[in-house]
């Protein structure tokens, strides 16, 4: 049981950061239609744009406890303003002109912005991890026995707490705000939207936003867990958040976060109790699965067809 509850406590960690991800994917999904391959790139980049940040940062305060946090704190608005100023860009370079266009073609520029930002991180950082030093170490025992303690460190209280507050204030934002009503509006038929004055292009571009600030939290949460990152970061861990939207149930923001728990759960008690070789296997075995039974996902509405 002890085994079980620590094992519990690390999915949860886990599937908190795929979920932060999956918001940004489903919210993209749910207004235009168009899978954002490149968001999992785009998560990557917050990572190091986070790394540089901080390297900066504590090179001119130090590394005390204190100055830790403060630089923790300034580095997530850091993180998530520049990458949120980077998916402007490519909304407004890669997807905008192709929005009109048939149905592939956002589809493929997604595919190559995504392996535009794997290459240019890799030409600029270089290939070799790049680290820093453990954060948040300390921990607080639950449970304690003569041959196992259950532990959750203080990172893992922030990541899991932090992915409960911003899924909170984004379901407020998307349901109770002249913003949610206009990205709501523009889901159902983007056409008719506009003719009621809402800006479209606006809209969208604030959603690509929106889906940036959250893949720059997860990018910050994702370097205090592992204290490493790499420029092909963006890519498993971007397709087990796209797997998480789809399990939950694509452009519904509570499923997104419920699929990357899931996603999270299978994946560490998969590697506890059998194998790690083949964790993303079982993963997405429980995927094709339930889509079996539940096309729409655990949280989604069926797709209605006006006629």
């Amino acid at each position: 049981m002890e085994v079980f509850l620590q094992q519990l406590i690390n999915g949860l960690t886990l599937g908190s950061i795929y979920g932060l991800i999956a918001i940004g994917y489903t919210m993209v999904f749910g207004i235009i239609g168009m899978v954002n391959f490149a968001h999992g790139d785009i998560f990557m980049l917050s990572a190091f744009i986070a790394l540089i940040f901080f390297m900066l940062i504590t090179a001119v305060v130090g590394t005390g406890a204190g100055m830790v946090m403060l630089a923790l704190v300034v580095v997530l608005g850091l993180a998530m303003f520049v990458t949120s100023l980077w998916n402007w860009t490519i909304e407004r370079v890669a997807y905008r002109p192709l929005r009109g266009s048939f149905r592939l073609a956002p589809l493929i520029s997604a595919i190559g912005m995504s392996i535009f930002l794997m290459n240019f991180v890799q030409v600029v950082q270089g290939p070799r991890n790049k680290s820093i030093p453990p954060l948040l170490n300390k921990s607080i025992t639950l449970i304690e026995s003569t041959t196992y303690s259950v532990q959750i460190s203080y990172k893992q209280i922030v990541i899991i707490l932090t992915t409960a507050v911003l899924l909170a204030a984004f379901w407020y934002i998307v349901q109770k705000t002249p913003l949610g009503r206009a990205q709501r509006a523009c889901e159902q038929d983007r056409k008719m939207a506009a003719l009621l004055g809402i800006d479209v292009d606006r809209t969208i571009s604030i959603t690509f936003v929106m889906g940036a600030a959250l893949a720059a939290v997860a990018g910050v949460m994702y370097l205090v867990l592992y204290g490493v990152v790499n420029f092909a970061d963006g890519f498993v861990p971007g397709v087990k958040a796209f797997t998480a939207a789809v399990l939950g149930g694509i452009g519904s923001l509570p499923g997104a976060v419920i699929g990357g728990l899931l996603i999270g759960l299978i994946e560490v008690m998969w590697s506890a109790y059998f194998t790690i070789d083949y964790k993303d296997v079982a993963a997405f075995a429980i995927l094709a699965i339930v889509l079996v039974f539940m096309p729409s996902g655990l949280l989604g509405r069926p797709e209605v067809e006006k006629v």
